[in-house]
């Protein structure tokens, strides 16, 4: 069974719905979700928003994160996650924005770099990874961990787990 598949498998079993907001995977996380027959019981979305002025413009990012932050970012991640979840009015929001190369990296933001959050009515957290490899392979493993993140988002606290 595939992480989209245990993914969907938890989301559904909880009846919780989910949405994502990606940039650097262009839209590998939705693929990988709706590739599983029945995920419409699931996800409702996402936005591709590779472009800044889609951050800005459908997600609700600040500009002024952007001008200080830049787009890679904890502080733009975590905009982007909380706006889609808004916009489509889901259970749960992913959001992925990162530096997948060959080009792009700085010293500060290297090619491999990325930066995730996931946004619930529990509130929202962000997580930084620095993955190895070529564009395709640090593409693959975002995703991977984008959907680990929503499935991690979806899990009841123990306090909550039944005995």
């Amino acid at each position: 069974m595939t992480v989209a598949e245990k993914t969907f498998e938890l989301l559904k079993s909880l009846s919780l719905t989910c949405a994502t907001a990606e940039s650097c995977t262009g839209g590998g996380v939705g693929s990988a979700i709706t590739a599983v027959p029945g995920s419409s019981d699931v996800y409702l979305g996402g936005v591709v928003s590779y472009a800044n002025s889609v951050k800005i413009g459908v997600l609700g990012v600040s500009p002024r994160t952007i001008e200080r932050h830049g787009a890679v970012s904890r502080e733009c991640a975590l905009e982007m996650a909380e706006g889609v979840r808004r916009l489509l009015s889901a259970d749960i929001a992913v959001s992925v924005t990162g530096v997948a190369g060959p080009g792009g990296g700085t010293p500060e933001k290297p090619v491999g770099l990325v930066w995730f959050a996931v946004a619930s009515k529990d509130g929202s957290r962000a997580e930084r990874a620095l993955f190895q490899g070529n564009r395709d392979e640090v593409r693959s493993q975002a995703v991977t961990h984008a959907l680990g993140m929503i499935a991690a988002a979806a899990m009841p606290p123990a306090s909550e787990k039944p005995a």
